[in-house]
């Protein structure tokens, strides 16, 4: 059996407890690099086998899970936050489906999660906005045309940038084609929820500036938006006039 475990985004207790009971358990755990703390492997038994992906192919991946099936063994394939998002999972579990391997996937905090509670941030505030957009900025891996990050600034929605600080310039410069303004306020959170955090809050306007003045290439996500302000309507779900299923508003 293979199983996939988003490790959240850092901290070691931010794993579920699912996740931690899979790593105690497992014959062997193959894990994503520098992207998941390892702090995390010391959870594992004393003879399980542990591999870093980071210096492996999707065929060496592939082949240690074959492997640990052929000997009856159980494989955790440990990803960085939740592998839903750019976790490269698809394409290991259609191979495992071609092999017959069963697998389950068990989620994880993901980074963005991590960000926001950094920032004590809610990405959808009343009257701010309502959707939340994931994405990344085009490099080696590209984008389908239609999500280029300046046609998705275009809404002006709340924004959270994945794999993209590197190319800050260029995520600037996208990001004021769209509906931010140099005054919209942003934020750069670099590992989010690890003991090394750093927050650095900003506008679009000054984001690349900031980014490098404060020396970060790496592992950091991007949010934009206006819910980072300080404008918002209360949530109807809490006003004492709004009728619920479960109280009648008050008049007034």
């Amino acid at each position: 059996m293979v199983h996939f475990v988003g490790a959240g985004p850092g901290a070691p207790d931010l794993i579920t407890q699912r996740g931690a009971a899979l790593l105690q358990g497992a014959d062997c755990i193959i894990y994503a690099g520098s992207l998941v703390n390892p702090a995390l492997l010391g959870l594992a038994k004393p003879e399980c086998a542990i591999y870093n992906s980071a210096e492996m192919t999707l065929e060496q991946v592939l082949d240690v899970m074959r492997r640990m099936e052929a000997a009856g063994k159980t494989t955790v394939r440990l990803h960085t936050g939740d592998p839903c998002l750019y976790g490269a999972i698809r394409e290991q579990m259609d191979a495992l489906d071609a092999d017959s391997i069963p697998y389950d996937d068990t989620p994880g905090v993901s980074s963005f999660c991590g960000a926001a509670a950094a920032l004590n941030a809610e990405y959808t505030l009343p009257t701010v906005s309502q959707t939340v957009i994931i994405t990344r900025m085009e490099g080696r891996t590209p984008v389908p045309e239609r999500e280029k990050l300046a046609s998705l600034a275009a809404h002006g929605a709340t924004m959270v940038i994945f794999l993209s600080i590197g190319l800050i310039d260029k995520v600037q410069e996208a990001l004021l084609q769209g509906a931010y303004t140099q005054d919209t306020p942003a934020a750069v959170v670099y590992k989010a929820s690890w003991p090394e955090q750093k927050i650095v809050r900003c506008t679009v306007g000054t984001l690349a500036e900031r980014t490098r003045a404060n020396g970060i290439t790496k592992t950091a996500l991007i949010v934009v938006g206006d819910f980072l302000g300080t404008q918002y309507e209360r949530s109807k779900l809490y006003d004492p006039t709004f009728t619920t299923e479960f109280r009648k508003g008050e008049a007034r």
